[in-house]
This record gives structure tokens, C-alpha cells and sequence, in this order.
């Protein structure tokens, strides 16, 4: 029975064969909240008239459109591929790991030319009870932040930046992959080592794990992009946006003061890898289990701060950049799920 409220939302994707042509949604996440809206510009020439000093409504003109906003979900051991695919502009596909019934894919920066996702929101209308979809066609994934935190789940928050909304796609009905959740229990982090890529998986050997206590990390990765691409013909419809200038990957950690294995590597200013890793439950009989792993080949920790604030446990927080190391690729998500396509 319909309750009028978010309890009836929905929020739908599919990857677009061409950026800008909405394809039908067929992949369905749970999530946490949305902020996508549509943003017109207006044209308001303020001419002067004798007689009348307000705005003449005739000569308001729609002139262009723009739309995008935010969503944010927590991370699933399964139907995630897709967004890592266009958070990073990733070319990854699932491969089957030798005799098992688990996949491995392995997501590294590309390029996010020629990638767009059409994204549906169903947004239940109070005073009928009905779900009104708002598709949004042409988007591109600006921004993303992981984060996890102490006795929570693995989030994800993305930016994004969209051609156009539509309010008459009809709404795709709705269906779920069911998959678990990552938690901060699940969570190794080692720092050091020796990173090598081969067969196009990177991997770190020799890393320490750190002992400190940390209550949370983050990694966050922006594209800046030219998203104001509009030009004679299209209408007030902007072109596909474009990358234009230098991405960053950059992160944090909130932990108690360590000298040994923080704040020396801050003042060091060496670069140093990085490894996250999150390990959840064994996929069907396989010895494989649930992962999800983010690699830093290059990162350097550029903000360490230790302070004493009272009678409590001298905290610190470590802000880094990963840089390229000249070898492996700047970053590396990899996932190891039942998932067989993105």
C-alpha cells in the first residue's frame, strides 16, 4: 500500500549507449538521499518603458537548462560496478575468478569521455500516493567521496552533473539484487610496501597494518569538467561535458596521535602506498569473499596535525593526495562479488 511519503521512492540507472540519450533504467539502489533538481536560466532584458517599472512577463525567455545535484548510498557487496565504472571513467569489466562462482573487477582511471548515465528518481506525491519519476539523461559523475566511520557502513556520496530532466519517462518498475552491506569491522589499512601491477591488477606486498587507533577514513575523487558546453543549435541543451582540467584523488584519516606511523611519514614527505580493504562474507561455495579494496600507489600525507585539547586522548587529522608513481595506476578500486555484469 502506497504511503505518500520517501518510504516509496526509488532511484534507477543505466548506462547511456550515447551521452545525452536517456536509456531505460534497469539497475535499482537503495539509498540514502538525493538532491538532483532541474536549474533553468532565464533571459530578463531590464529595458525601460514609461509607465511601468516592473519586469514585462512576454519578454522573460527560458534560454538554457541545466540540472544535477547529489545522491548518497551506502556501499553493497553487489550492483555497485556501474557507479565505480563512472566515478572513475573506468573500462573494467567483471572476469570470473579460476573455479569459483565470484568476479573480480578491477576500476582505474581512463577517461569518462563517452560515459553517461541515465538516472531515475521516483519521488512519492503526498496528496495522491503516487510515485512521480523524474529522469535525468546525460550524467556525469563530477565528484565521489567514500567514507567509513566507526561502527557504521561503507558510504558513498556522489556529484552530479546532468544535461536535462524529464518528468514524462515513465517510471521503471523498480527491482533489487540482494547483497549485504560493508562495515567498519571489515576494514584493514596498511601503509608501505612494494606496489607492482600485473595482468592489469595491482597489488602491494610488504604493507604494515596500521596499529594505531583510526575512527575514519575518507577518499575523495573530483574531475573538474567543462559543464557549460552550450552552443548555437542544441537548443539550450549543453553538450556533452568534458574533462578540462587535472583530477584529483585525495583522503583523510581521523585517528589517535601516532609519531611512528603518521606523523613521520607527514614529515618525511616521501610518497607511500596505501590500502584499504574491506572483507565480508564467503561468496557461495567459492573460498572467495566479498571485497572491496582501494590502492594509493603515491600517497603523501601533506597535513598531520596533533594537538592537546584537554585531558583526552591526543587526537590527529592526516589529510594525503595520491599522485601517479610513474608505474602503477594513481588509484585502483577492486571488487570481488557474485556480480557477473556491470
Amino acid at each position: 500500500m502506497a504511503t505518500g511519503t520517501g518510504l516509496d521512492s526509488q532511484l534507477g540507472v543505466a548506462a547511456e549507449t550515447t551521452v545525452g540519450t536517456a536509456a531505460t533504467v534497469n539497475k535499482f539502489l537503495e539509498y540514502t538521499k538525493e538532491s538532483l533538481s532541474y536549474s533553468p536560466g532565464f533571459l530578463e532584458p531590464n529595458t525601460l518603458q514609461a509607465g511601468l517599472k516592473y519586469k514585462r512577463a512576454s519578454r522573460v525567455t527560458k534560454s538554457r537548462v541545466t540540472a544535477g545535484g547529489d545522491i548518497e548510498l551506502p556501499i553493497a557487496t553487489r550492483g555497485m560496478g556501474l557507479l565505480f565504472k563512472h566515478m572513475l571513467g573506468s573500462t573494467g569489466v567483471p572476469t570470473v575468478i579460476a573455479s569459483t562462482t565470484a568476479y573480480r573487477t578491477v576500476h582505474i582511471p581512463v577517461g569518462k569521455l563517452g560515459l553517461g548515465l541515465t538516472i531515475q528518481v521516483g519521488r512519492p506525491e503526498a496528496a495522491t500516493g503516487l510515485v512521480r519519476p523524474f529522469t535525468f539523461r546525460g550524467c556525469k559523475i563530477t565528484e565521489w567521496e567514500f567514507s567509513l566511520s566507526d561502527n557504521d557502513v561503507a558510504n558513498l556520496k556522489l556529484s552530479v552533473d546532468a544535461m536535462d530532466e524529464s518528468t514524462v519517462t515513465a517510471l521503471a518498475a523498480a527491482s533489487y539484487i540482494d547483497s549485504k552491506l560493508y562495515g567498519f569491522h571489515q576494514a584493514t589499512l596498511k601503509l608501505g610496501g612494494t606496489v607492482a601491477t600485473a595482468t592489469g591488477l595491482t597489488s602491494v606486498t610488504g604493507g604494515t597494518a596500521v596499529a594505531t587507533v583510526i575512527n575514519s577514513i575518507s577518499i575523495k575523487g573530483s574531475t573538474p569538467m567543462a559543464t557549460e558546453r552550450y552552443g548555437i543549435g542544441n537548443a539550450g541543451i549543453k553538450s556533452e561535458p568534458l574533462e578540462n582540467d587535472i583530477p584529483t584523488i585525495t583522503g583523510s584519516l581521523k585517528a589517535e596521535f601516532s609519531k611512528a606511523e603518521l606523523y613521520d611519514v607527514f614529515k618525511a614527505g616521501t610518497p607511500v602506498p596505501l590500502e584499504l580493504v574491506l572483507t565480508g562474507a564467503t561468496i557461495g561455495a567459492s573460498s572467495e569473499k566479498d571485497t572491496l579494496s582501494f590502492i594509493t600507489p603515491a600517497a603523501i600525507f601533506k597535513e598531520a596535525p596533533a594537538a592537546v585539547d584537554g585531558p583526552g586522548v591526543v587526537a590527529m587529522d592526516v589529510n594525503f593526495e595520491a599522485y601517479h608513481d610513474g608505474t602503477n595506476p594513481v588509484i585502483q578500486v577492486m571488487t570481488i562479488s557474485a556480480d557477473t555484469a556491470l
